[in-house]
C-alpha cells in the first residue's frame, strides 16, 4: 500500500512539474505571437508607405508618347 501511495505522489508531483513547465511555455508562446504580430503590423505599414511612395514618384514620370 505504501508502495502504490509513493507512486502515486511521484506521479502527481510530475504532472504538476508538467503542468508548471506547459504553463511558462504558453506565456513564452503568447509573448512570441504578440511579438509577432506588432512586427507583422509593422511591416505592413512599411510595405503600406513604400507603395504610396513608389505611386508618387511613378505619377511624376512622364508619359510616353507613342505618336
Amino acid at each position: 500500500m505504501d508502495t502504490e501511495l509513493k507512486s502515486l505522489e511521484d506521479k502527481i508531483g510530475q504532472f504538476v512539474e508538467l503542468c508548471h513547465r506547459l504553463r511558462a511555455d504558453n506565456q513564452q508562446l503568447r509573448q512570441d505571437l504578440a511579438s509577432a504580430v506588432n512586427q507583422s503590423k509593422r511591416l505592413e505599414e512599411k510595405i503600406s508607405s513604400a507603395t504610396s511612395r513608389l505611386e508618387i514618384l511613378l505619377s511624376q514620370i512622364p508619359a510616353e508618347d507613342d505618336a
